[in-house]
Formats: C-alpha cells, structure tokens, sequence
C-alpha cells in the first residue's frame, strides 16, 4: 500500500490491512454506518475514498479505543456529524466535553492510571455516555 498515492482509492483488502480488521467487519460496519459509502464498480468490487478510510479510523478507534457501542458512535456522529472524526485527533477528549478546570486537571495528570477489564471498561463508557446525555438534556431546559 505503501506504492499508492495518499489520494488514491484503495480496495477492502487493502484498507483491512491498514486497519488491521477482518474484511467482513468493514462490510458489517457499511451496514450500520450510512456515511461509509465505498465506490462499488463490477461485480461488486469495493473502492474506498481516503475520507472512507479516515472515517473507518475514526470509528475503530471510537469502538475498540474508546469503548463506544455501534449505538453509541452512531449516535456520535449524529450530534457532531463526520467531519469532527476526520479533523480530530484526540477522539475521546472532544466526545465527553470534559470540563475540567486547570487546577483539578493537573491532579488529575499526576495520579497514576490503572488498567482496567475491556468489560468494566466497556460498562464505565456506557455510563459515561448516559451521563453526557443527561448534561446535554439539563443545559437544554436552563
């Protein structure tokens, strides 16, 4: 893949490698995703655009990274639109909207990070984005 040009379309299986995914996810995800629309040319050949396989990044990171649900990342993408996954880098910081002041913050950098079960992990990002829901509704009805 290295031989291509940054602009140029690439294949599924071109773009499984990159992302490190089984084609039949990215096929999974074409279905539960609108906004990932690979040109299809004879006999069903995919061809992925480079704002495709940005946006795959965006949502791999957000899924396996993050802890997001498909459900949650969908709806991610409804409230921000596709254009924020692209542009950003640091995912996760701009979907919670942390607000943390500069005091707090800096405690919060000195203590030491645990790791944690993909499952607990997985429940804590659910309520996490129960919670943002819940700021998002209250700041409505201020």
């Amino acid at each position: 893949m290295n031989s291509k040009s940054p602009e140029a379309f690439r294949t599924i299986s071109e773009v499984s490698k990159d992302l490190s995914l089984p084609q039949h996810v990215l096929r999974f995800w074409e279905t539960k995703f609108i906004q990932i629309k690979p040109i299809k040319r004879g006999g069903g050949r995919r061809y992925y655009r480079p704002e495709d396989v940005r946006l795959l990044k965006g949502i791999k990171s957000l899924l396996y990274k993050d802890g997001y649900t498909i459900r949650g990342v969908q709806k991610v993408i409804k409230e921000i639109g596709t254009k924020k996954i692209l542009s950003k880098e640091n995912l996760n910081k701009d979907f919670t909207d942390l607000e943390i002041p500069h005091s707090q913050n800096n405690d919060y950098q000195n203590h030491p990070q645990q790791n944690m079960g993909e499952s607990k992990r997985k429940k804590l990002m659910t309520v996490l984005n129960d919670l943002v829901e819940l700021r998002k509704k209250i700041k409505q009805g201020e």
